[in-house]
């Protein structure tokens, strides 16, 4: 299953003539479980706040969930990704579904590259180096690619945030990063739980010091097995707190 429709209506060759020309635009990514989603209402934020900043326009909310939900006729699980892009000075929006997506099934292995995202507040479209990273980290037997300044600054994996586990305390980067939708709903989460989580600088020669990490983007949670070359045991009670909190999170409907 593959829909891609592009202002209410099923993508024709003219309709896609301009994604498929042109990276300049944003997007969210959510899982849509029997119509419901979590966190909508921050999805819509973040499309209100990057369509503000990237064309200086409002975002049409209404006309986008009816979108939305159009695409969703007959769709009950998913992966839903909604584009924003403006051909021609008008705001259009595209939105694909797939099937559904959960999170990976095992740690994942990362390593680091000298990499942070232009623009990194912005879920932009065009992350080349971030899929080659992706690709080239595979390629050496890594699941996934570490962003880290050129002076050691962790920041963000590829297409996740990162957050590491200092004893009860959960901890994310103070770097340039999207603030992602499944950390947000995390912390809040988190919060009503009474776990603190802080931000604060983690600097790659430091990790080591940590008890843990994991990621976090719209497929779930995912604890990490290692970066580089340091191994994080797998705390099967500290990851639970963590899991747990995010699975409190009430889904709603689109």
């Amino acid at each position: 299953m593959t829909r891609i429709e592009i202002d209410g209506r099923t993508a024709t060759a003219e309709a896609l003539a301009h994604p498929a020309m042109s990276t300049y635009g944003h997007f969210t990514a959510m899982q849509v479980r029997d119509h419901q989603v979590r966190g909508i209402d921050l999805h819509l934020a973040r499309l209100r706040a990057a369509t503000r900043e990237v064309f200086d326009s409002a975002l049409d909310e209404e006309l986008l969930l009816r979108h939305i939900r159009h695409a969703l006729t007959d769709v009950v699980d998913a992966s839903l990704r909604v584009h924003v892009f403006q051909p021609e000075g008008e705001l259009s929006y595209m939105v694909t579904v797939r099937p559904p997506f959960g999170p990976p099934a095992t740690p994942q292995r990362l390593r680091s590259v000298p990499y942070v995202r232009p623009f990194a507040q912005v879920k932009h479209l065009g992350g080349f180096a971030q899929a080659h990273y992706t690709s080239l980290v595979r390629r050496e037997g890594f699941d996934d690619a570490l962003l880290v300044t050129q002076d050691g600054l962790v920041t963000e994996g590829a297409t996740t945030n990162i957050g590491f586990l200092d004893d009860d305390t959960v901890v994310w980067p103070d770097a340039p990063v999207l603030l992602g939708i499944t950390m947000q709903l995390l912390n809040i989460a988190l919060t009503e739980r009474e776990v603190v989580s802080r931000l604060a600088e983690v600097r790659l020669d430091g990790v080591a010091s940590f008890d843990g990490a994991f990621l976090t983007n719209a497929r779930g949670v995912v604890p990490v097995a290692s970066i580089d070359d340091v191994v994080f045991p797998v705390d099967a009670d500290r990851m639970k707190v963590v899991t747990d909190a995010y699975d409190s999170t009430p889904w709603r409907e689109v």
